[in-house]
């Protein structure tokens, strides 16, 4: 079988990567860390206009009604570029979210805006010292007629700054025994939220601490079924491991290329370092690395988008062999430039730091082990019920 992208895909990204490459790649990385956000927002609007952002949003609501596999072409350049921001967590986990458990007026309010470009989704779920276990779950809304009251603090919430609304986790409650986990839609300008930057070693993705104290909002806004928040966030995980591999394959595919080019203009001995072994043969690693990350990820979303009977253990395993990779060629890369790949000027720490950020991004790697294991028939029921 086939799992590559058609000519048409391939052409949608050479348009993606043309407009990228105008605007200087990692250019934007750079400027959003030294606290420049015109130049994301400028960039984020040429990708809506290009349609980046309306790919798997159904045509009722403006969007083009494809799939997880079209999605890829524009994944992959994003990855390449480093591009900050929240398109990845806007259209690869609210999107499916909203297009499976949202309500109509949900869907009206909210797809139309993501397809355009002007309406970005970050997601809150670790909270201090708790974990990405449903029993890390303590952020409390409380049902009070028909609104609810939020208590409690969110951390590590990636780029809040930028987001104009938050899929929030929280323990939904009736003041009885009845209680489980529901997600929640908070619109960052309606409710009453104390927000607090965090420091990141990934300064491309900035963090936050979002703190509610008897913030009220109404049960409208709750996504999906209450107090079954959990097993609907882990089909919107599905969507978003997919789409993440197709981000890291992009990256990988570019520090790949620095450390190819690199080895070609770097002499020593009077002679190229890739004539000698030791750099031919990590280069030869680090490309095998990216073919097979790629060809995971292609059918880690070919499943996806299939349905297919191993749709869950083709993403766990794409997801693991992806982060696992990425941070090993990111690391060969700095070796392979030397002491310039220490410095700042060289782009080779951006995606080390990019690589590292990923490795326990929503899901640690212990987790997603479990899970592609459980996939495969080999851990008990009792087992798989802890995993992500």
């Amino acid at each position: 079988m086939d799992f590559s992208l058609n000519q048409e895909q391939e052409m949608f990204r050479g348009y993606v990567r043309k407009y990228l490459d105008s605007v200087g790649q990692t250019k934007t990385a750079r400027e959003y860390i030294k606290g420049d956000r015109e130049s994301l927002q400028s960039l984020q609007t040429g990708l809506a206009e290009l349609g980046c952002c309306s790919i798997n949003i159904s045509e009722n609501y403006g969007g083009m009604g494809l799939g997880a596999l079209d999605l890829v072409p524009v994944l992959e350049e994003t990855g390449r570029a480093l591009l900050p921001g929240l398109y990845l967590e806007t259209n690869a986990l609210a999107v499916p979210l909203l297009e499976k458990f949202g309500t109509e007026e949900q869907k009206e309010k909210y797809l139309p805006k993501i397809s355009n470009g002007t309406t970005f989704f970050s997601v809150a779920w670790l909270e201090p010292g708790g974990s990405y276990h449903p029993a890390g779950i303590t952020f409390t809304a409380e049902i009070e007629k028909d609104q609810l009251n939020l208590n409690g603090v969110k951390t590590l919430v990636p780029d809040a700054e930028l987001a104009d609304h938050f899929i929030v986790l929280v323990r939904t409650s009736n003041g009885k025994e009845k209680e489980g986990i529901s997600l929640l839609i908070i619109d960052r300008k309606e409710a009453n939220l104390t927000m607090r930057a965090q420091k990141n070693m990934d300064e491309t993705r900035q963090l936050a601490q979002l703190t509610c104290t008897n913030t009220e909002i109404s049960m409208t806004q709750i996504l999906g079924p209450l107090h079954q928040g959990w097993d609907a966030l882990q089909e919107g995980l599905l969507s978003f491991n997919a789409a993440l591999c197709a981000v890291i394959v992009g990256a990988m595919e570019k520090v790949v290329e620095m450390a190819t080019e690199y080895a070609k203009i770097r002499e020593q001995f009077g002679q190229p370092i890739g004539r000698f072994q030791a750099i031919k043969h990590r280069i030869v690693d680090m490309k095998m690395d990216l073919e097979t990350a790629r060809s995971l990820a292609y059918y880690a979303n070919w499943a996806l988008d299939s349905d297919a009977e191993d749709c869950i253990q083709a993403i766990s395993c794409a997801r693991l062999f992806a982060t696992e990779a990425f941070a090993r060629i990111s690391d060969h890369n700095i070796q392979i430039h030397g002491g310039i790949g220490f410095t700042e000027e060289m782009d080779c720490h951006l995606y080390v730091k990019r690589a590292r950020f990923y490795e326990n991004y929503l899901g640690t790697t212990e987790q997603y082990y479990n899970q592609a294991a459980a996939a495969l028939g080999w851990l008990d029921n009792k087992a798989s019920k802890v995993l992500v």
